[in-house]
């Protein structure tokens, strides 16, 4: 029955899994996912899964099969015929299965669905950490590691191949040729850091819906660089003609009514790079977000800090352009003209609305890097 049991939820969450990958466009603009996010897990609501009822009643109740009716009329409701009336209604509505599904599978289902290439770090590369995993069954092993189902099942199956198994007392004693213990393997892995340096213009023209974009594109790359690195530490700067390192829920809440100089934002972050992520020890990650607004003599100090004193110590650097009304900003056409040997280390793309996040997350995780 247990074996039966284990099966079944297998299936199940194969099913829900497959539920979740054909939607995942549509919970990448959803914020809901944020909302429903633990510390490992995520609850995601999947109306498509219905469960199963069992309804009991007289046999002449009536139901489908039973009473008037011809061959070929449609049962239940017609979707496209509106209710009557303003009154609260008393009938059940869909049912919607929320399920716990963890980060690290979600992070799967990602790079699955965009086609996502696993990072290579860099940094540590000669380190390794041991990582000691349970996966196998053995008949020695001290009491701690004792497996208990193993070890009831091997004494029953004894007691009944023996006849001495009692089914009116049906009481089960393993001795020592009953007992398995859990094993382990020794693993090494790569030990590999990575920070995250998130930069905003949080001047006048940002907007909440925009900001929500952003905050919407932060969550799906932070589980993806989350399911490559050992440990992830992310950093706010938020800036309009200054810079200033805040949290996360100042990052995603503030705006400011001044200007916008965006080399104060790239300042900072080199400041924060050479203080606290040596490159050989760190994977460095700054992502920019902006709606391209800028001071047209500030470009250029921004081009220079890039080149310069960012991408030599970054894994990538990527700019999303939560775009306005006037199209592609002067401030990405020069970005993308930062050339020499560090070109394929910046990665720039538009957002226009909440649909495009699922492009912005392929473009720029899509390198590898």
């Amino acid at each position: 029955m247990s074996i039966r049991i284990e099966q079944d939820t297998s299936r199940f969450r194969q099913i829900v899994r497959g539920r979740v990958r054909e939607n995942l466009r549509k919970y990448m603009s959803s914020g809901e996912l944020i909302g429903r996010q633990g510390r490992d897990l995520v609850s995601i609501p999947i109306p498509q899964v219905e469960l199963p009822q069992f309804r009991f009643g007289h046999q002449q109740a009536g139901g489908v099969g039973q009473g008037d009716g011809e061959e070929g009329t449609p049962l239940g409701f017609d979707p496209d015929q509106p209710g009557e009336g303003d009154e609260a209604g008393n009938l059940p509505g869909q049912h919607i299965l929320e399920v716990e599904v963890s980060l690290q599978e979600l992070a799967q289902m990602l790079g699955e669905e965009l086609e996502l290439p696993n990072i290579e770090p860099r940094g540590k590369e000669n380190i390794e950490s041991r990582v000691d995993r349970y996966t196998g069954i053995r008949r020695v092993g001290p009491e701690s590691l004792r497996h208990f189902k193993r070890t009831y099942r091997e004494a029953l199956k004894r007691q009944i191949s023996l006849g001495s198994y009692r089914y009116d007392q049906p009481t089960v004693i393993p001795v020592r040729e009953d007992k398995r213990y859990r094993s382990w393997k020794t693993h090494y892995e790569p030990d590999s850091n990575a920070v995250i340096i998130y930069m905003m213009d949080v001047s006048g023209s940002m907007y909440n819906q925009k900001k929500e974009i952003v905050r919407l594109t932060a969550f799906w790359i932070d589980t993806w660089l989350r399911s490559q690195y050992r440990k992830v530490e992310v950093r706010y700067i938020i800036h309009d003609a200054a810079a200033r390192e805040v949290d996360q829920n100042i990052f995603y809440h503030t705006r400011e009514s001044g200007g916008t100089a965006i080399s104060s934002a790239f300042r900072l972050c080199r400041d924060i790079i050479r203080k606290d992520y040596s490159p050989t020890e760190w994977n460095i990650y700054p992502f920019q977000f902006s709606d391209g607004d800028n001071w047209e003599d500030d470009n250029e100090k921004c081009v220079r800090l890039l080149a310069d004193e960012i991408l030599p110590y970054a894994n990538l650097f990527c700019y999303g352009e939560v775009s306005g009304p006037r199209g592609q900003s002067q401030y990405m056409r020069i970005l993308n003209q930062v050339g020499g040997e560090d070109k394929e280390r910046v990665t720039t793309t538009t957002i226009k609305d909440k649909d495009g996040i699922y492009g912005a997350i392929k473009d720029f995780l899509g390198k590898g890097r």
